[in-house]
């Protein structure tokens, strides 16, 4: 055939076969369910709300109901409010006294130990120099060891000083927490990019005004996180108030609780149990609080760095 046959010759289009469109359900894949962990789960649950369901029926009680009523229930008399009265108003208010004084101890001793963390944790995590891995030894160690082993020490330190019998007393050892400083380390390590900070200094940003206006809002969750531990622990801590202080008038709440509880058994005390159930139940709800509030950022900042990009 020709050239010119080939260039005249029809064109042919061939069909092609349209692909077959197959609607199929997309199945997600529902996690496991374990028995056993949820049986377990469950118990533990019950375990650790037991004591907080207990408080908050006993609180409602007389003296005489606490020991003659079911502890996990209601008795007769709703007692409710003339408890928190008779809490507020016993020995002169000194419950509202022992309140303002654990205020104080967290405001400066959480908050402080909480500003510590951050500055400690964000210097070793962004910034390298000599003697880091001792620093990082130190840190491991410090968070090893439990702060009833240093009670003795810091006691005898603060006595040589004359700082006992003092809000210092308190305050000054609740500054130093290991274990925030190395949270605040792990966080910001992985949540402040180097990549940003880089951009940051070649814009002309100082490193004050990289760590305030970069850094620190990248840094909220786990700040949030340092601080429910540290309120937490200064919050409910009795065994450093006990060996440092002496006068009434300085002690946190758990303190008062204990003399108030501890008078039934010296003689001539009286025995106002109803009274220290629901002063307990009064001292727990500004932590209750608290955890509700901050519960979005204290999740976050604790999943902060589980998965990798």
């Amino acid at each position: 055939m020709s050239t010119n046959a080939l260039l005249n010759a029809p064109t042919v289009r061939t069909r092609r076969p349209r692909p077959r469109i197959t609607s199929r359900r997309t199945s997600h894949a529902r996690p496991t369910r374990s028995v056993l962990l949820t049986v377990l789960t469950a118990l533990i649950g019950v375990y650790a709300l037991i004591p907080l369901v207990w408080l908050v029926f006993n609180a409602t009680k007389t003296q005489p109901d606490l020991f003659s009523s079911f502890g996990l229930w209601f008795s007769g008399d709703f007692a409710l409010w003339d408890n928190i009265v008779g809490v507020l108003t016993y020995d002169g208010g000194v419950f509202l006294r022992w309140f303002a004084n654990t205020l104080l101890y967290v405001v400066a001793g959480a908050g402080g130990a909480t500003l510590l963390a951050l500055l400690g944790g964000y210097g070793l995590a962004k910034f390298t120099f000599p003697g880091k891995r001792a620093v990082f030894a130190v840190v491991i160690g410090a968070v090893a060891v439990p702060g009833t082993a240093l009670a003795v020490p810091t006691f005898l330190m603060f006595a040589n000083m004359g700082l006992t019998n003092t809000p210092w007393s308190v305050i000054i050892p609740s500054l130093i927490s290991p274990f925030g400083l190395y949270l605040m380390w792990t966080f910001a390590a992985d949540a402040v990019p180097d990549e940003i900070m880089e951009a940051a200094r070649i814009d002309g940003a100082s490193e004050a005004r990289t760590f305030f206006q970069v850094a620190l809002p990248m840094l909220a969750p786990g700040i949030v996180t340092v601080l429910l531990f540290t309120v937490v622990a200064t919050w409910n801590n009795y065994f450093l108030p006990l060996i440092m202080l002496r006068d009434p008038d300085w002690y946190p709440l758990t303190l008062g609780l204990n003399a108030w509880n501890e008078q039934a058994t010296t003689a001539g005390g009286e025995a106002i149990f109803n009274l220290v159930i629901a002063g307990s139940l009064l001292t727990i709800l500004p932590l209750i609080a608290v955890f509700l509030l901050l519960q979005r950022y204290w999740q976050s900042g604790l999943a902060a760095g589980s998965v990798k990009e």
